[in-house]
């Protein structure tokens, strides 16, 4: 895992110079408002969103432009044209948007917050346990400085991988998470014509890749009621599940200097989170995983689909994709390391070839009746043998007589609040 430099840094992300008064006087202005500051959380978010603008600022946010918009407009209206015979599901976009880099944090910022509290939370309480009990009662209400020194820290942190993250993320649902408003197709243009100058193909195609994946994921989430809050639920329980090293951090705030602004720049977290290895943790790992990759599957399937051989470049957009997935990128190695969370979906491949069988056994309708509940979407196990699992669906009554979408209420279906049910905890173990 990469070293996350923590954030206390002059706008630019430079640290000050020792030897600059002026950059000095600033830095220490700006440290002592942001101890002053009261805080609402474990994490200083305003430090978070101060952070990742100038981190943008200076590597450069470029202005969507107003052809941008509109083709961005276009492209999502196609892609949900394209996808009519490929998804049951209708469309989920009932907004079209071209967003920045700075935007596409500012409007995923809410969803970050219930993400990563948790962690930070644990992470805070561990820097306040540092001070013996004896100085504690010396310190009496400065002891509430840890608390504020540790959120920031934090939140700086946080603010460096976000601003890594939109760097790279093409659309809203890139990541496989619901992290955008409900109902908004949004992509990033910049991000986009940087991709495609990656791979070497014209960037309108890309775009439309791109467009017709984020229609995807939204018609996924938006008539999928369960859906947006079982998989944060599944996070959430996760991260409950990481346990703060508390040597780690001992050693990492041993290693500042007073006297050296510098020293807070090169504090890392590397090492300080770690899930717990009981068998509970590893069936909560095990669901999320397995949750993450049937909707990344599911999209790549339906995209193959409607794209047939309409795009001369699909076989390659695809396969990048799945790579892109499959791997992750430096931003999604550095929130790793910051959280201890890995959100990348495994065993992809697995994923879509058990969406195709099961096309192939009931069609179109009979495979996106599948997320009418969670109860009958396939576990980790039958990754193993697609073409058993589709099968045994219809075979054993797995969907009875539903034969279209109109027989699953999916408007009533609100899914697990806390654990899904014990099919899918036996199953993933």
């Amino acid at each position: 895992m990469p070293d996350i430099p923590f954030g206390f840094a002059l706008p630019g992300g430079q640290p000050p110079d020792p030897n600059d008064p002026q950059q000095m006087q600033q830095f220490m202005a700006q440290l002592q408002q942001l101890l002053a500051a009261p805080g609402s959380g474990p994490v200083n978010w305003d430090l978070a969103r101060q952070v990742a603008a100038a981190q943008l600022a200076q590597a450069g946010d470029p202005a969507v432009s107003p052809f941008e918009r509109n083709a961005v407009e276009e492209v999502l209206r196609l892609a949900d044209l394209w996808l009519e015979q490929a998804v049951a599901l209708p469309s989920g976009v009932k907004t079209a948007v071209a967003w920045n880099r700075n935007e596409w944090i500012y409007r995923t910022l809410d969803v970050w917050q219930k993400l990563c509290n948790p962690v930070a939370e644990r992470m805070v309480n561990a820097m306040g346990d540092l001070v013996p009990p004896e100085a504690r009662a010396q310190l009496g209400p400065m002891q509430s400085m840890v608390t504020t020194l540790g959120g920031a820290l934090f939140g700086g942190q946080l603010g460096q991988a976000l601003g890594s993250l939109a760097a790279e993320v093409l659309s809203a649902g890139d990541i496989g998470l619901p992290l955008g408003p409900t109902g908004t197709g949004a992509l990033i243009p910049a991000n986009i014509r940087e991709f495609a100058t990656g791979l070497e193909l014209p960037e309108d195609e890309v775009r439309l890749y791109v467009a017709l994946r984020e229609a995807a994921h939204q018609r996924l989430f938006e008539h999928v009621p369960w859906l947006r809050g079982h998989i944060l639920n599944s996070v959430e329980t996760y991260a409950n599940g990481i346990t703060v090293n508390r040597e780690a951090i001992e050693e990492a705030m041993g290693r500042i200097d007073p006297t050296n602004p510098e020293s807070m720049q090169e504090m890392a977290l590397e090492g300080i989170f770690a899930p717990e290895d009981t068998p509970a943790q590893q069936a909560s790992l095990a669901r999320l995983e397995t949750t993450l990759a049937l909707v990344e599957g599911w999209v790549g399937h339906v995209v193959d689909m409607a794209v047939g051989d309409r795009l001369p470049n699909v076989i390659r957009l695809a396969e990048a994709f799945r790579r892109r997935r499959a791997a992750g990128g430096p931003a999604e190695q550095t929130f790793a390391a910051l959280v201890g969370l890995e959100l990348r979906p495994r065993r992809l491949r697995e994923a879509a070839a058990l969406w195709t069988a099961v096309t192939e056994q009931r069609g179109v309708q009979g495979r996106d009746g599948l997320w009418g509940h969670p109860d009958l979407l396939p576990s980790g196990d039958d990754f193993a043998d697609p073409e058993a699992f589709a099968r045994a669906q219809f075979d054993n009554g797995g969907l009875g007589d539903f034969d279209d979408l109109g027989d699953i209420d999916f408007g009533d279906s609100e899914g697990p609040k806390e654990n899904p049910p014990s099919k899918g905890e036996d199953e993933d173990k």
